[in-house]
């Protein structure tokens, strides 16, 4: 089974509720890879409000188990606080599992910003006294901006080397997104959200998870 995977994380045609609900989740799947031991590197399409879709490309051994703990509807059940009095308070977003891409992206190192920097242990403790850790910055021919941070190995040459495999696994999910977008491939991507039955339930402004 693959160690990285890649998820779409989307507001359909969803008002502003619904891209605060994409960034709320972002934030509760950034705890949850932690949580899984997996890294987690994310690619947005900014809008008012916040992101109308995100990327996400998760690497570890738990990658798969996390994508599809969370892959489907999810319901966030909250008054608006953009539209106080609005009697609404179910918005939806919806994560697809994305293809693979249908051909790799390469990236030039050499047209990559590498900085070291310190690299924390779990929770942010036992901070390195080496600056082994990698955040490193590429941008497309087309002008998108990628960063990613790899803490993974005390190698910083084994961390550069994994900051290139990550930018270029975030680079071709976004492909893949266009790719299936393009062919169909993804039900009703970027449109019609499915309001099935919620894969997962949060609620209020704390984005707290109904069990």
């Amino acid at each position: 089974m693959s160690d990285r995977e890649a998820l779409l994380l989307s507001s359909g045609n969803g008002p502003g509720e619904c891209r605060q609900a994409v960034g709320h989740l972002l934030s509760w799947l950034s705890t949850k890879a932690t949580q899984y031991g997996v890294d987690l590197d994310v690619s947005t399409r900014d809008a008012a409000h916040g992101p109308a879709s995100a990327v996400v490309v998760l690497s570890g051994a738990r990658a798969g188990d996390l994508v599809r703990s969370v892959e489907g509807v999810i319901l966030w059940r909250c008054q608006s606080e953009l539209r106080p009095g609005h009697k609404r308070k179910n918005w939806f977003v919806q994560a697809f599992r994305l293809p693979a891409a249908t051909d790799a992206v390469r990236i030039d190192p050499a047209a990559v910003e590498m900085q070291a920097i310190r690299a924390g242990g779990p929770g942010g403790q036992h901070q390195n006294k080496t600056s082994s850790a990698i955040r490193a910055r590429w941008t497309s021919e087309d002008g998108k901006v990628y960063a990613v941070a790899v803490r993974d190995n005390r190698s910083q040459h084994q961390n550069r080397r994994l900051a290139l495999e990550r930018l270029a696994a975030l680079a071709a999910a976004e492909k893949a997104e266009a790719d299936a977008a393009r062919e169909g491939e993804t039900w009703v991507l970027h449109g019609q959200l499915q309001r099935g039955e919620p894969r997962r339930i949060f609620e209020g402004r704390q984005f707290k998870e109904v069990k």
